[in-house]
């Protein structure tokens, strides 16, 4: 990783001479797009990938090309968990604890954009509830895994520009409810849980981050995020499959060729931190990968 990548590597590229056999990472969202490209890349290199979905049935038929990149020792496990119900996501985690085996990075890529306005399970606006809160209680829950030198990579995304957090009317209550305005604030909380979850656990050895996946489904400027997104065309990190492209969180390239990338591999597999833009970090945020 002592190269530096952008709009025009691909997946492959950036694992290329990267050997993740005997390493274990937990990767949500493993039934479609961003999170069966990143379990294919990170098998492929011989890494063992628990991908967690909350229907198996459907991830199975979707990680079929996971398990036939896998070598050098490289495989998948299937988890269920559903990110907008809690008490599926402590069961997960806790059958995960119960296993006792460790891991080396946790993706959490897993969530839901600009839906219409609806519930969790458990009451919390769907959108904050799945993306934020589903995945602060998953990962806090498995703390107790991550060993000196794990990596948890949180997935962001440009769209947290487009709200802060709010809590003092979460739930929409007095808020006329726009869904990219709930989006943004559940992005902003995925940066702000990066930041404060770094801090705490980095004497530890385990460093968080957060990334912009990239545009998983084409054109940007035709697809949901892209057309709410003001000025000119942008490309920001992500995963889509070996012949997308790939440029590091935190900055952008205007009009490339390709779109998406490899943010979450590429944070996955080298030694992140993760700031805001400003002293406060409720304001105007943005992240950035760095190496230490």
């Amino acid at each position: 990783m002592a190269k530096s990548f952008g709009a025009e590597s691909t997946t492959d590229e950036v694992l290329a001479g990267v050997d993740l056999r005997g390493k274990r990472i937990l990767v949500t969202g493993a039934s479609a797009g961003l999170g069966v490209e990143t379990a294919r890349a990170l098998a492929a290199c011989g890494a063992t990938v628990v991908g967690a979905a909350r229907d198996l049935d459907k991830a199975r038929q979707a990680t079929e090309s996971v398990r036939a990149a896998a070598k050098n020792g490289g495989g998948l496990e299937l988890v269920r968990l559903d990110l907008a119900s809690l008490p599926s996501v402590r069961a997960c985690a806790d059958g995960l604890i119960a296993a006792g085996k460790p891991f080396d990075v946790i993706i959490a890529n897993a969530g839901v954009m600009a839906c219409p306005k609806g519930a969790t399970a458990d009451g919390f606006e769907t959108q904050f509830g799945t993306n934020h809160l589903g995945h602060f209680v998953f990962i806090n829950r498995l703390t107790s895994l991550l060993s000196r030198g794990s990596r948890i990579v949180n997935l962001s995304s440009a769209g947290h520009r487009f709200a802060d957090v709010d809590l003092d009317d979460p739930g929409f209550e007095r808020t006329e409810y726009q869904p990219f305005v709930a989006y943004g604030r559940s992005k902003t909380a995925n940066v702000l849980f990066s930041v404060a979850l770094d801090a705490r656990l980095k004497d530890k050895g385990v460093r968080a981050t957060a990334v912009h996946p990239g545009d998983p489904s084409g054109n940007p400027e035709t697809t949901p995020l892209g057309s709410e997104i003001a000025g000119p065309p942008t490309r920001f990190a992500g995963t889509v499959n070996t012949s997308e492209r790939y440029i590091c969180s935190g900055s952008a390239l205007r009009s490339p060729k390709r779109k998406g990338g490899v943010g979450e591999v590429g944070s996955a597999i080298t030694s992140h931190a993760v700031s805001a833009e400003s002293k406060s970090p409720r304001n105007s945020v943005r992240t950035f990968c760095a190496r230490r």
